[in-house]
């Protein structure tokens, strides 16, 4: 997919003159100049123009015009930071949690989030526009819009509605097409180049049970994944399933292979990819043997490489000991994919080196880690190397100031150098069901959560910014 032309304002910056003191031995004389009619206090040498009496370091410094957020509107920022404000304090966030809960389950009309007009207005303009793209086909569309005119390349659109694994009461038929409903209106609500996400477990607590025994789908679960696969590849619209616990990992990674097998090939690229968690200790070793069976059997290979979603639930033994680790895992793995070489923490399985043909969605709030990359790219741009198709992803609502980083790090090379595809990940259903699938992903990933300090702090500098810029100071 070509890249969308970004349009937010180009920064540029001004250098200030440098204040030179006279000497004290050089007679000063206080003058009026009155040019224009107009009285400027001055001191002056007999060889010097006219200096300020208050030198200009001792004023206070101007805003900055432009910031890396300043292509976010007004509205965004300022319910970023709110949101982020509470998530960012985890008692807070913990009695929200608890509170939305209650509405959610309520039977009480003055409770109820979708028949309280008050209250679904309320829900829908706060929590519901920060993390979700909309209720209709035609709402998402809207969304995809406004998404592009801040200057980002695509969406990664997340079916809200979700079967839960370890419903007691589910039937796997009902189960079935309810997920493969959710996932063909997401294929058709998505453009060519977009992205749907998906949990295999989501297709019920057959699929749980049979992901948990390393068993292949149902013949059922067989037809519905294939006929969305097919979907997708008929639109040019990419599947990512998503990681989920270890216990069902081995399965997850045998389905989404198989599928890259079958639809991996040919003109369309990548159609499927698997995810991969860094904090995982043994990811390193997972990664290069499904590198290798790609080289092998010759299927384009997809990859996205995440920190990890699951760390409260994890037996502490299969994740690295310090999130230091987990960083230098996932700073190692990208710059493996992206340059396509075994190097660092990820090393062949045997003797053959060679690469298939890698597609790449790098899935990162972490600044740092995506500027590692940025920089990799632009080495390779400036060496004209053939570069692996990459996207970088943040979830909608969340890490606005990494995007834009990296929005602003396309706009500085004019078009002249490498340019990186940044992609928002949106939830999309009615309030109920996006509400009830955002505290699922909070409670599965507490620890992210709570880091949200970070894009507060971003969001309450660009709001003084903003203030100071009304205001005039």
């Amino acid at each position: 997919m070509p890249p969308r032309a970004p349009r937010c304002i180009t920064t540029t910056t001004r250098r200030l003159p440098a204040f030179s003191h006279p000497s004290i031995s050089i007679l000063r004389q206080l003058h009026t100049s009155r040019p224009q009619g107009n009285a400027t206090l001055s001191t002056t040498t007999q060889d010097q123009a006219p200096t300020p009496l208050i030198p200009k370091v001792l004023l206070p410094k101007p805003a900055p015009a432009h910031t890396t957020l300043s292509c976010l509107p007004l509205s965004v920022v300022l319910r970023t930071y709110l949101i982020t404000a509470l998530s960012s304090s985890p008692l807070l966030l913990s009695t929200v949690s608890k509170i939305l809960l209650r509405f959610l389950s309520s039977k009480s009309w003055l409770t109820s989030v979708e028949r309280n007009p008050i209250l679904n207005l309320a829900l829908r303009e706060t929590f519901y526009k920060q993390f979700c793209a909309g209720e209709t086909k035609s709402a998402v569309r809207s969304t995809m819009a406004v998404q592009e005119s801040i200057g980002y390349h695509g969406v990664m659109l997340e079916y809200a509605l979700e079967v839960l694994s370890d419903s007691s009461s589910s039937n796997e038929s009902v189960d079935v097409a309810t997920w493969r409903r959710g996932l063909l209106d997401s294929v058709d609500a998505a453009r060519p180049g977009d992205f749907v996400g998906l949990k295999w477990s989501g297709l019920g607590s057959a699929a749980f049970q049979l992901l948990k025994a390393g068993a292949d789908p149902s013949p059922l679960m067989h037809n519905a994944i294939h006929e969305v696969c097919a979907a997708a590849y008929a639109k040019g619209v990419r599947l990512l399933p998503a990681s989920e616990e270890t216990t069902t990992n081995p399965a997850i990674d045998a389905w989404s292979l198989a599928l890259q097998r079958k639809y991996n090939r040919g003109p369309a690229g990548c159609i499927v990819y698997n995810t991969y968690q860094a904090y995982l200790v043994d990811t390193p070793a997972v990664l290069a043997r499904h590198i290798a069976i790609a080289q092998e059997e010759g299927f384009v290979f997809g990859a996205k490489l995440v920190r990890g979603a699951y760390l409260d639930h994890e037996p502490r033994h299969v994740i690295w000991a310090t999130k230091e680790e987990t960083d230098a895992a996932y700073d190692s793995l990208a710059a493996a994919l992206v340059r396509k070489e075994y190097a660092g923490q990820l090393q062949p399985t045997g003797e053959n080196t060679a690469w298939p043909e890698v597609q790449v969605v790098l899935a990162t709030h972490n600044a740092a880690s995506a500027r590692k990359v940025v920089a990799i790219r632009r080495e390779q741009t400036a060496r004209g190397e053939k570069l692996v198709p990459l996207v970088y992803a943040q979830l909608q609502g969340m890490a606005d100031e990494v995007s834009c980083d990296l929005l602003a790090a396309g706009r500085e090379v004019e078009g002249e150098g490498y340019v990186p595809q940044v992609f928002k990940m949106s939830a999309w259903g009615t309030l109920s069901q996006c509400l009830n699938y955002l505290l699922r992903r909070a409670a599965e990933n507490k620890d992210a959560a709570g880091r949200t300090y970070e894009s507060r702090d971003a969001m309450g500098a660009e709001l003084r910014r903003r203030a100071s810029g009304f205001v005039g100071l």
